[in-house]
């Protein structure tokens, strides 16, 4: 691999990605910053996801449990941190993506989604991901694993 040094089969340099950069630790994805979430955004990722849950959609539903208002499925942010990920590679080479929900995501909140390179093994990239709003909680946090040799 151009830009790699390898030693007994693990990485121990760095390498480049599919657009010929030097990938290595501490490498940042480009931060995607999504939209406000809207009502409408969640009436329609209920009825794309299957996910029906009347606290994502329904204010009295939301009230009854304790909530302020609606908020976002913690799905939907998931997507946006694949999208995250489809806009940096091709999604062929994602391995593996798992998330921890950690704070709920308040509608109108704007959620952005983040991404850096902390490690590089035997051509795959481990990418520690998180979304967060603009107060700073962070409402996902997880992994990925991309191929990149």
């Amino acid at each position: 691999m151009t830009g790699s040094e390898r030693s007994g089969g693990c990485m121990t340099g760095k390498t480049a990605p599919m657009d010929g950069r030097v990938l290595d630790a501490g490498t940042e994805l480009p931060p995607l910053a999504v939209a406000p979430i809207a009502r409408s955004t969640l009436a329609l990722f209920a009825g794309a996801s299957g996910d029906t849950n009347p606290i994502h959609i329904d204010l009295d539903v939301a009230r009854s449990a304790g909530f302020d208002d609606v908020f976002a499925h913690g799905m939907l942010s998931m997507a946006y941190l694949g999208r995250l990920l489809t806009g940096w590679v091709p999604q062929e080479r994602i391995l593996s993506f798992g998330v921890r929900f950690a704070a709920i995501t308040p509608v109108h909140a704007q959620p952005t989604c983040t991404g850096v390179v902390s490690a590089v093994e035997d051509g795959v990239a481990r990418v520690d991901l998180k979304v967060a709003l603009a107060d700073g909680t962070v409402t996902l946090i997880g992994h990925a694993d991309i191929r990149i040799g």
